[in-house]
């Protein structure tokens, strides 16, 4: 049953396979975008990939303007890496308008399977463990399945910005995520 972890350099082999699916696609969530997937090939480059993942929760982490403390998880499935999925424990400008708390990716090969709706469903939590109550996503105009995805979460519509629809979540107060550690 897929479920969220934290960024693990264990599945670097299977976080490459699903990259190339993307073939150079943006991924919203993946948290890779100063990174190039030549040098991520590098394991040794992968691992400080992965702890830039992790630290990026800190708010103490230096980051680039604009940037907001973030907390990065995996969509995986056994050892599978499905997608990413990004909370974002503040709003910018930009986030309010256009991005979001939470943004997610699905590998292509796993879409339309219920992964997206999933991870975020188990996300919600994790949010409200921030301090993140109510929730923002948006979504592309013309993107039905994450517009399905929001809406089967509880997304409520308040408008469109910049061609992006904005919901609102309410975040639950009870209930475990099926979040798994990832220690030894």
């Amino acid at each position: 049953m897929p479920h969220l972890i934290a960024p693990d350099v264990r599945y670097h082999s299977t976080w490459l396979e699903a990259s190339a699916e993307f073939d150079g696609a943006h991924r919203d969530g993946g948290g890779a975008e100063d990174w190039s997937l030549e040098e991520l090939r590098n394991a040794e480059s992968f691992g400080r990939f992965v702890e830039a993942l992790l630290l990026d929760a800190l708010p103490e982490s230096p980051r680039k303007p604009g940037y907001v403390p973030c907390t990065y998880l995996w969509i995986m499935d056994g050892g599978t890496f499905l997608g990413s999925l990004a909370i974002r424990h503040v709003l910018n400008d930009f986030l309010l308008n256009e991005g979001g708390h939470i943004g997610y990716s699905v590998r292509p090969s796993a879409r339309r399977r219920g992964h997206a709706a999933a991870a975020l469903a188990d996300a919600l939590p994790i949010a409200r463990d921030l301090g993140i109550a109510p929730v923002l996503l948006t979504c592309d105009e013309d993107n039905a399945g994450s517009r399905a995805t929001i809406e089967k979460n509880g997304g409520v519509y308040e408008d469109s910005r910049n061609g992006k629809r904005r919901y609102w979540i309410d975040t639950p107060s009870t209930g475990a995520p099926r979040t798994t550690s990832t220690s030894a």
